[in-house]
This record gives structure tokens, C-alpha cells and sequence, in this order.
């Protein structure tokens, strides 16, 4: 009676030290772990509290001195072999892990949970088809795991199919429809194929159960702008913003609903709208993203026969400078006054502390280009003509301000077909998700040709990745002729 009354109240205590360590009580939890071990043999079950506790305090080291210690003692343990994992992941020992995971497999081919360790070590390392091979066994071992089911459609998307990714989460919704992560998982993976119609179905069947969250509504309003909805995109983003009304990506998505799809420019009231509240967290966002263009500038400067001389270039006018990321890459190839213009007097605020302008201006560019009579070696727009539907106006203006032989580097996204085929606005360019226009190659080319423009550059790249997905860009390399100016 003794016996059981003392395993009775060292299962009470380790289930205390458990609730302690969940609670963020480390410093309470470690006196109590220190006496259930005076009063108990060494067990799997002390060592992986042992371990979950030193993890809690930011002891890595000694959680891994727990989980040898454990599987020296006994090696046939799966459940020992999976925490190691998990602790050798932290320390960045992705190579153990994959051991101890595949170990733990071995031990106890019946445990799903071993199998999507393995699989998820294995994407992380860049194997898919092995990831897939892994998570296909966890997910037909434990079906209704909606986990399991994730892991396995992104390591099929990895693998390069997508469609068997799309129907492992159309199966694990409905295996588990009150999941709104496998919803959002399975819109988004819409989304990326540009299969925006089957994004919006699968976000209303969302709204309509009843299992949908902010992200479900921000990425109906994706879709619903992408098929050119941009009413039902506003109320899907207001949606989106009372379940999210703190989400900095929400608000900034409900910000761009706000454009009108008819238009062939983006509202200056708009603009300054967004990036005002947007400024503070501007870089950090785009860096987030991968953003490629301030680098793909500085590399096309680089090629300038001034700068291939061992010379340095002139003058040079960023058009919406934003926060003057592109200055900063090209300030030491410039020698004459660098000047910047955006909308955004918060952009402007945050460019003026870097101190690499010679003037800032807070205007609309197209009323700078009209308005200043100067022209200037170099001038860039960096992911500013996205707010542009038609082009020709802003390359006739930005023509006219350059020096002859001066050069002209922009960015743009470029307009692809749907998942279906669709093609959206008129064909040249479309107003998209989030406020931003979109062009088509053949377009950008015969404006840039109706404008006068020598074409040193016109290529197809990546501007930044969203929704883990590359976004399609066209950059441009134009230069004005000596004749004709």
C-alpha cells in the first residue's frame, strides 16, 4: 500500500512539473524535478521531462546530456529517440536528428508521429520525394491528423505535384473540416497556382461552415481581386480586418482594397494612404520577401560605360524613393546630387535619416517631371510603376527629363494567365490583389518603343517571393538616344 501510494504521488508531482514548464514556471518546475528524482530510479519518463525542462531554460546542452544519458540506458526506446530529435533540431543538428527520427521509426513501425518527424526533417533538408514517402505513411497510419496532412501537401508541392498536394488537403478537410489551418493551407496553395476561382470557392465553403479567420478572408480578398472583384475583395478584406483588426498585413491589404480597378493610375490619396502607415515596417517587410530589385539596379548600373570606365555616374532621380533603399545600394557610384521623390511624407521621413540625398520632395512624380526642368543622368523607379495601369504618359515624362545617353531603370510585375487561362483586364495590363498593376511583356515592349527609348535591357525576373511564391517581374535597362533629343 506504501508503494502505490508513493507512485500515486510521484505521478502527481511530474505531472505538476509538467504543467509548471507548459505555464513558463521553469525555476519552480526544477526544485520538484530535483525531488522526484531523490525518490525515484532513473526512467525514459524523468529524463524527457528532464530534457523539456532544460530546453524551457534555454540549457541545450544540458537537455541533450538528459536524452544520451536516457537512450544509453535504453537504446530500444522510440519515444527517447524522438525527443533527442527534437533537441538535436534545436541545437542545429539537423544530421542526428534525421538518425534518431529514423531510428525511432525502425523501433516502432506502428508510430505515425516517428514517420512525420522523419518526413519533416527530410524537407527540411531539401528531399521531398523522401518527405512524401515518409508523410504518406504517418498520414494512412493516422488519417484525421491534420498536421500529418499538411506536411505532406507541402512536400508534394515541393516535389513538383501540386495537384496531389491540393487533394491531401481537400481530403484532410474533409476528415477534419473544423481545421481552418488545412483551409488556409489549401486556399493558398490556390492561390500560388494562380487558380484563383478554386481559391475563392474554397474560402467561401470556408465562411460558409464557419471555419474561417482573418487569413481565410485576406486570402478570399486575393482571389476575388485577382478575378477582378474588387467590391466583394473590399468586403472580404473588412472581414478579414474585424477578425485581425491588429494584423499589420491585414490592415495593409484592406488599405489596398480601397483602389479602383478602372482607373489607369493608383490615387495619389491612396498611395499616401498606405505607405504612410506602412513606412516604419517598409524594409523589413520587403526584405522579408526576398526583394530583388534594389540589387538587380545596382548590377545594371555596374554595366554603365562610365562606371566600366572607373568613372562615377552624375545625377540621378528616384521616383518614389520610399525609404531610399535603392540610395543606398548606388550612393558610391554617383557623384553628382542625388534627388527623391515619393508621396509619402513618413517614406520621406525615414529616407531623410539615411542623409545620402541632396533633396527630398514630397509630390506626385508625374507633377516633379512636369514641373522641374532639370534632367538627370540616371533615373530609377524601383517598383513604382506598379501603380501605373497605362505606361506611355509616365515614360513620355520621364523621357523628356533625361540627359541624351542618360538611362532609365524601372520594375514591374508581369501580367500572367490564370490557372485557367484567364487573362485579366484588358490583356496589357490588370489591376491585381493588393492595389498593384500588372503588365504583359508585349505591352511593356511597345510602350517602351512608342516612347522613344533605346532597349539595353528588357528581361523576365523575380521581384520578391509572397505567399512563398515567386512573383513574376519584368526589369527594364532603357536609355535615350543622342538623336532625337
Amino acid at each position: 500500500m506504501e508503494q502505490l501510494t508513493a507512485t500515486a504521488d510521484t505521478s502527481a508531482l511530474m505531472a505538476r512539473i509538467g504543467a509548471l514548464i507548459d505555464s513558463g514556471r521553469p525555476a519552480a518546475a526544477r526544485p520538484l524535478l530535483a525531488a522526484v528524482r531523490r525518490r525515484s530510479a532513473p526512467s525514459a519518463s524523468l529524463a524527457e521531462l528532464g530534457a523539456r525542462l532544460a530546453m524551457h531554460e534555454g540549457r541545450i546542452d544540458l537537455a541533450l546530456q538528459e536524452m544520451d544519458e536516457a537512450v544509453a540506458r535504453d537504446p530500444h526506446d522510440a519515444g527517447l529517440r524522438k525527443r533527442r530529435a527534437d533537441v538535436r533540431i534545436r541545437m542545429g543538428d539537423r544530421d542526428g536528428a534525421v538518425a534518431d527520427a529514423a531510428e525511432a521509426v525502425v523501433l516502432d513501425r506502428r508510430d505515425p508521429a516517428a514517420k512525420a518527424l522523419l518526413g519533416a526533417l527530410m524537407f527540411e533538408l531539401g528531399r521531398p520525394a523522401d518527405a512524401v514517402a515518409c508523410l504518406n505513411e504517418a498520414v494512412s497510419d493516422n488519417p484525421t491528423n491534420p498536421g500529418y496532412r499538411e506536411g505532406l501537401a507541402a512536400a508534394q508541392e515541393a516535389n513538383g505535384d501540386a495537384d496531389a498536394a491540393l487533394a491531401t488537403l481537400n481530403q484532410g478537410i474533409a476528415a477534419t473540416p473544423g481545421w481552418v489551418q488545412l483551409r488556409n493551407a489549401a486556399i493558398l496553395l490556390s492561390v500560388r497556382r494562380r487558380d484563383f476561382s478554386g481559391a475563392y470557392q474554397l474560402a467561401e465553403a470556408a465562411r460558409a461552415a464557419g471555419v474561417a479567420d482573418a487569413c481565410s478572408f485576406g486570402l478570399m480578398g486575393h482571389a476575388l481581386s485577382s478575378l477582378g472583384r474588387h467590391a466583394d475583395a473590399t468586403d472580404a478584406y473588412a472581414e478579414a480586418l474585424k477578425l485581425g483588426p491588429n494584423d499589420p498585413y491585414v490592415r495593409h491589404l484592406v488599405a489596398a482594397s480601397g483602389n479602383l480597378p478602372s482607373a489607369t493610375r493608383a490615387p495619389v490619396e491612396y498611395l499616401r494612404a498606405v505607405f504612410d502607415g506602412y513606412a516604419d515596417r517598409f524594409e523589413l517587410h520587403l526584405i522579408s520577401l526576398g526583394y530583388r530589385i534594389p540589387g538587380l539596379i545596382r548590377a545594371a548600373v555596374m554595366q554603365h560605360p562610365d562606371i566600366v570606365a572607373g568613372k562615377q555616374l552624375g545625377s540621378m532621380l528616384d521616383l518614389g524613393c520610399g525609404t531610399g533603399m535603392a540610395a543606398v545600394v548606388l550612393y558610391d557610384l554617383l557623384s553628382g546630387p542625388l534627388v527623391g521623390v515619393d508621396v509619402s511624407a513618413q517614406m520621406l521621413a525615414n529616407a531623410a535619416t539615411k542623409q545620402l540625398y541632396g533633396e527630398l520632395h514630397e509630390t506626385d512624380l508625374m507633377q516633379l517631371l512636369a514641373e522641374d526642368a532639370r534632367q538627370w543622368q540616371l533615373i530609377i523607379a524601383a517598383d513604382v510603376l506598379v501603380y501605373f495601369g497605362a505606361l506611355p504618359a509616365v515614360l513620355a515624362a520621364v523621357h523628356a527629363r533625361l540627359e541624351p545617353d542618360g538611362w532609365f531603370i524601372f520594375s514591374v510585375e508581369e501580367l500572367l494567365p490564370d490557372h485557367d487561362g484567364t487573362v485579366h483586364g484588358n490583356g496589357d495590363w490588370a489591376l491585381e490583389r493588393m492595389g498593384r498593376y500588372a503588365h504583359s511583356m508585349p505591352y511593356v515592349a511597345n510602350a517602351i518603343r512608342g516612347s522613344g527609348f533605346k532597349v539595353r535591357t528588357l528581361e523576365r525576373q523575380t521581384v520578391r517571393h509572397e505567399a512563398d511564391a515567386p512573383v513574376a517581374g519584368i526589369f527594364a535597362v532603357l536609355e535615350r538616344p543622342q538623336h532625337g533629343c
